[in-house]
């Protein structure tokens, strides 16, 4: 059976994404710097984190410069997953301050979002380390930015869920309704997978520990406890690693700092929570340029 690989289109959606927003900031041209900056001035920029938290986004802050002008000299002095205090420099960029400032903004706005997420992520990841669960993301991201949300994320200590809707068959409330429940929904995923010879995980929802044994019955890969109670979710983990111990189990809804401890204890494997790239807090960071001496 063949195996999808996406990388390609990943590395699209990671250009694509950078260079609208270059093209959105800048237009026609950055009519600031082409007033006050002499052609051919040249002179380097610090990149500073002005919070603690964790950093992420080099790489991408590395191309934005890059695809604004190559002659740009990049140097990191931090990696994506390592945290930061205030005063920290964190990336150093030489060449033409003309390119340096108009690349500036689109920079920190992909770093700025991307350590918020991280550093919430890392959150997560803290407070269920003491246990065996991972903390996933969701598809809960902001339109065209799903690459670098998710990239955050693993950067701070997350795994990524599905990408989009082709990288994994998720069966969730609706499709369950429209199919006539979930084990005829499990059963024609499976069914359409083999006619296609795709080799794809199957994931289905459940709300009810009825669902739970149909779904475990019908033969998924991995079932979604969705919005049970923590106490519920601890009798659907003893129920289903007693009659199907292979079957990965996720747990999903009102996922928070407050609870997240308590559901990883339970004994799943997985915990999705949609607040790490939904409701995000930018890790303040700032650009200082120098001029050339």
């Amino acid at each position: 059976m063949k195996q999808r690989d996406f990388q390609d289109f990943f590395e699209m959606c990671r250009t694509r994404a950078i260079m609208q927003a270059l093209e959105e900031d800048r237009y026609d041209g950055d009519v600031t710097t082409m007033a006050t900056i002499c052609n051919g001035e040249g002179g380097r920029a610090v990149i500073t984190a002005k919070a603690e938290g964790v950093v992420a986004g080099l790489g991408v802050a590395r191309q934005v410069f890059s695809l604004m002008d190559n002659s740009i000299k990049v140097s990191t002095l931090s990696g994506d997953g390592d945290r930061v205090v205030p005063g920290d420099v964190v990336m150093e960029v030489e060449g033409s301050i003309a390119s340096l400032l108009v690349a500036e903004r689109t920079a920190l706005n992909f770093m700025q979002r991307m350590s918020g997420i991280a550093t919430r992520t890392r959150e997560f990841v803290d407070r269920i380390g003491h246990t065996g669960a991972k903390i996933l993301d969701t598809r809960k991201t902001a339109p065209g930015l799903r690459y670098f949300d998710k990239e955050a994320v693993a950067a701070g200590g997350g795994k990524n869920h599905r990408f989009g809707l082709f990288d994994l068959v998720l069966i969730k409330d609706n499709h369950i309704d429209a199919a006539g429940g979930v084990g005829e929904a499990v059963r024609r995923a499976k069914a359409y997978l083999a006619e296609q010879g795709i080799s794809m995980k199957i994931e289905a929802e459940v709300r009810s520990f009825d669902e739970l044994a149909l779904a475990l019955d019908a033969g998924p890969d991995i079932v979604l406890i969705d919005n049970f109670a923590v106490e519920d979710i601890g009798k659907a983990v003893a129920y289903a690693r007693e009659r199907y111990p292979d079957v990965a189990l996720e747990a999903s809804g009102n996922v928070g700092l407050h609870n997240v401890a308590a559901i990883a204890e339970t004994g799943v494997d997985y915990i999705s929570v949609g607040e790490l790239t939904h409701s995000v807090t930018a890790l303040d960071l700032s650009m200082t340029i120098a001029l050339e001496k």
